[in-house]
């Protein structure tokens, strides 16, 4: 794919082609020629894609790749990895949107690893993603997916030493899984890393929604200037959005646009359930679910919080109350939150609070309650939230804790999802009956906050954000738009 050029609406990655409508992106020649340049469109059928009995050797990939997923429990592939992974075996440009806990990473993994194997070079593969913990999971499972042909797999990302990143792209790893940001700055600093990318074969965008919005500009501007123009493009994404629509449609190669669902919709799976309850007691109704997790039969709870304050206000309460929690926010170092993602997958700590920053993608079997202790915003944070738990056809519960403030956003959720969320049976006086407990936790872990200096640190890194903004121009754009 070809450079980028700004635009009032977002950006596109193709200067001097017209932005295509959602009309254009239907087929536009026979499915069965494979060498014209075209977009074709598919849907996925979920029920006839399991029932057809097709196996990973069928798509075209190796035994041993084959082997290799039977191992990892990886029986039959999924809709979305049965039919993009042929089209990238193939050469084509790739589009999947798929829910989440579809299979969306082996979809690419294993391809770029067939073809990997059949001429081991240089950085074949550069997958860029928007979370930190997101990119540790796609490395992680490169490295699964890889193991029997030893795989060098290297993760770049922010709150890690850079020399020693550096150090290691130059020394030509397969394959690099990075974030945006660390990835512009490495390529900024140090002239030897560019050439480093000069034969890279593909370029994919996971969470390709989030990725390719406007503020990552700068950054994809950098990253993709010292790309191939030849290679080939991989877009995945939960979440379809018109920049992504457009990409297809201009794609340099033919192009493959793989869509398993329509809209935002919730795996059956899911039970969705809801807490109507003043503001002020919400800390009191949540130790009394937490309470109640091993008679609900819960292993493990995603707590989400919309604010970083918020998170570890809560982290600390929740602590004083002597439950074994962890939290991950951004205002935490990476070594931070790679400890508390890894004590909360590895079973020691049950309870993990989190902004949104772990709301996608991130795939932990044993989590099956989500709680949504604040309210998103937008629906589809919500359908990123909740997809934590139910996946790959597993049950879950999502609680959601609803005020008076958050009515309207409740309402504007369910209409969404086409679904109305069911409330939530707990007896009144039996919540309250811990709320003198709650309170002076709160009391303690308010002071603690103050003594650790969190409010300054929080101004600080404000001020940071906004200066970077400032200097990316997007502070200006904002204030012409309002």
């Amino acid at each position: 794919m070809g450079e980028m050029e700004s635009e009032k609406q977002g950006f596109r990655l193709f200067a001097g082609k017209p932005k295509p409508s959602p009309a254009n992106l239907a087929p536009t020649s026979n499915p069965e020629c494979p060498t014209s340049k075209t977009t074709l469109k598919e849907r996925g059928d979920e029920a006839a894609d399991e029932d057809d009995g097709v196996t990973f050797s069928d798509l075209g990939l190796s035994h041993w790749t084959d082997t290799t997923c039977r191992e990892l429990g990886m029986r039959r592939p999924t809709p979305v990895q049965r039919r993009c992974i042929p089209r990238i075996l193939a050469g084509d440009d790739v589009l999947g949107i798929a829910q989440t806990g579809s299979g969306k990473t082996a979809a690419f993994a294993l391809p770029i690893l067939q073809r990997l194997a059949e001429g081991p070079y240089g950085v074949f593969a550069l997958v860029l993603t928007p979370t930190r913990e997101l990119a540790c999971q796609i490395a992680d499972q490169f490295r699964a997916l890889g193991s029997s042909m030893r795989v060098r797999c290297t993760l770049i990302v922010g709150g890690m030493n850079m020399i020693g990143q550096a150090r290691a792209l130059v020394g030509r790893p397969h394959i690099v899984v990075a974030t945006p940001g660390r990835m512009k700055v490495l390529l900024s600093e140090d002239p030897d890393i560019p050439a480093v990318f000069s034969k890279t074969k593909f370029l994919i965008l996971d969470e390709a929604d989030r990725v390719l919005d406007v503020g990552f500009e700068e950054e994809l501007r950098v990253v993709f200037k010292c790309l191939p123009k030849n290679r080939q493009t991989l877009l995945f994404s939960a979440t379809m959005t018109s920049e992504l629509q457009a990409l297809l449609e201009i794609s340099a190669n033919k192009s493959y646009f793989f869509e398993a669902y329509e809209g935002f919709k919730i795996v059956k799976s899911l039970k969705q359930q809801y807490i109507f309850i003043p503001k002020n007691v919400k800390d009191v109704y949540l130790f009394y679910v937490l309470t109640k997790l091993e008679e609900m039969g819960i292993r493990s709870v995603m707590i989400f919080v919309s604010t970083c304050r918020g998170c570890q206000l809560l982290n600390l309460l929740l602590e004083e109350l002597d439950q074994p929690v962890v939290a991950l926010h951004s205002h935490k170092s990476q070594a931070l939150r790679l400890s508390a993602l890894h004590k909360f997958k590895s079973g020691q700590v049950p309870i993990l609070l989190a902004t949104d920053v772990a709301s996608r993608g991130l795939d932990i079997p044993t989590v099956d309650l989500v709680i949504n202790y604040d309210i998103p915003r937008y629906p589809r944070d919500y359908v990123h939230r909740v997809g934590r738990t139910a996946r790959a056809g597993r049950a879950g519960v999502a609680l959601s804790f609803i005020t008076q403030n958050d009515i309207d956003l409740i309402h504007e959720i369910e209409d969404v999802i086409g679904t109305q969320l069911d409330a939530f049976e707990c007896k009144e006086n039996e919540v309250l009956d811990n709320i003198t407990q709650v309170y002076k936790a709160r009391r303690v872990a308010r002071m603690k906050m103050v003594d650790d200096g969190f409010e300054e640190k929080v101004e600080g890194r404000k001020s940071r954000k906004m200066k970077a903004l400032e200097d990316k121009g997007l502070l200006k754009k904002r204030k012409q738009k309002s």
